[in-house]
């Protein structure tokens, strides 16, 4: 192979991030051609409702995937907390690239940190998990939904539509805009979404050739931490639907790792956390899920089926 042509979404975000991983690839295969294949997805056409409204982040992958299944791009690069759980038909993840910060920022023009908003300040998000933590944090705040890329969002707060907003930080890093971030919402106090910060290569489960080139770019041990979480989160059947947060992190001193969970409720602030050390992925992921259930997380969820 000679040439790998990346599907990418069209926000500045997405474009970064396939940037990114189209220098890295050209990095570690000297010689090779890549190319972005910019593309819109009906979850960044449609604004005006919650993601979980209108069918979810798989919505941000579907237009991808399609365009590998006709043969116009090989692969396609995501931020890995937009990718389901399941990944439809013949596809896989090639590469999972070292994981940024996982956190999530708070952002304000006139308030230095979460604590500091005054009482009825109006905090913007469309995530359901955000909700359900800031609700958890400050039930005394109004939160509004808030759709749209990283640059349109920051422009409503500057627009004084709203008295904060929560985003990622490695958004905002990537983008060069680290300086807005006002405080880092981290651990233990605040969870991010599963696999939060680090950037997935999906492909055809068949195409050999694509798989082996991206191999090079595979990070093992943000691939162990991502994992668990993610599996924590399938065996909640967790969505957008749902919010479900969780971080895993590597135990220096035995090669094992360590998950933390939470299921809240964003219409209460109501949550469940619960975690476990572990040495596979997936058994730690299904052994904290296991925890949220026995803990009555299941009041927070859809029936299980």
């Amino acid at each position: 192979m000679d040439t790998l042509r990346i599907a990418t979404r069209k926000s500045p975000l997405a474009l970064w991030q396939s940037q990114h991983v189209a220098d890295a690839l050209r990095a570690a295969h000297p010689g090779l051609s890549v190319s972005l294949v910019p593309m819109s997805t009906r979850g960044d056409e449609v604004l005006d409702r919650s993601l979980a409204a209108i069918g979810g982040k798989g919505l941000f992958l579907k237009e991808l995937e399609l365009a590998m299944l006709r043969g116009d791009a090989d692969c396609a690069v995501h931020s890995l907390k937009d990718v389901p759980m399941e990944l439809d038909g013949p596809f896989v993840l090639a590469a999972i690239l070292a994981r940024a910060d996982h956190a999530d920022a708070f952002v304000s023009v006139a308030h230095a940190t979460l604590v500091q908003l005054p009482a009825g300040a109006r905090v913007g998000t469309s995530s359901l998990r955000r909700q359900a933590q800031l609700r958890a944090l400050r039930p005394d705040l109004v939160i509004s939904d808030l759709r749209g890329n990283v640059n349109t969002r920051l422009a409503k707060l500057d627009a004084g539509e709203y008295d904060a907003i929560v985003l990622a930080c490695a958004g905002l890093q990537r983008l060069g805009l680290g300086a807005r971030i006002a405080e880092r919402l981290d651990a233990p106090a605040w969870l991010p979404a599963p696999a939060q910060g680090a950037i997935a290569i999906e492909c055809r489960a068949d195409a050999a050739s694509v798989i082996a080139h991206c191999a090079a770019l595979d990070h093992r041990a943000t691939r162990d931490c991502v994992e668990a979480e993610r599996a924590m989160n399938r065996a909640l059947h967790g969505s957008c639907h749902v919010p479900v947060a969780a971080l895993a992190r590597a135990l220096a001193d035995d090669g094992g790792f360590v998950l933390e969970g939470a299921v809240g409720c964003a219409g209460d602030g109501r949550q469940v956390r619960a975690s476990a050390e572990g040495v596979d992925p997936d058994a730690l992921g299904r052994e904290v899920a296991r925890r949220l259930l026995e803990g009555g997380a299941g009041e927070f969820l859809p029936p299980l089926p």
